[in-house]
């Protein structure tokens, strides 16, 4: 299978498998294999990204929780917390998906029941940034 090279700079150790035809990577918050789809590939980027780089805890990663956004049930990609609260709700697109503004207001929409101080929209290619402060979201580079 060939996969695209993100933007990021570390270098990850992802734990592969076949079955059939079908690849799976190893997921390391829920500690099983999940089926390797481009957006797949983006989250576990910044799973591990936060586990190494940033040195954060698996138990403050939460993965694909569920939540209710005008009455529909909708799963946010990933969520870094910190004592339980959430910190960065990040929004994983596959890598040939354009970051719009569209694609940022659904993220946006999605942390209004999260309630997070940042958010990230990544393809995995390209990152936006933003900080929600005095009710609006200011854009950023992270050093």
């Amino acid at each position: 299978m060939e996969l695209p090279k993100l933007n990021f700079q570390e270098t990850f150790d992802f734990k592969f498998k076949k079955d059939k035809d079908k690849f799976f990577i190893y997921d390391l918050v829920r500690k099983t294999y999940l089926l390797l789809t481009p957006e797949e590939w983006v989250r576990q980027h910044w799973i591990h990204y936060y586990l190494t780089v940033k040195s954060y805890s698996v138990s403050a990663l939460i993965t694909e929780k569920k939540i209710v956004l005008n009455g529909l049930t909708k799963r946010i990609d990933l969520l870094i917390t910190e004592k339980t609260e959430p910190k960065i709700l990040i929004e994983c697109k596959a890598p040939q998906i354009k970051l719009t503004e569209k694609t940022f207001e659904q993220t946006a929409r999605y942390n209004s029941i999260i309630g997070a101080k940042e958010i990230v929209l990544t393809n995995g290619l390209q990152h936006i940034h933003a900080f929600f402060e005095n009710g609006e979201y200011q854009f950023y580079k992270p050093d």
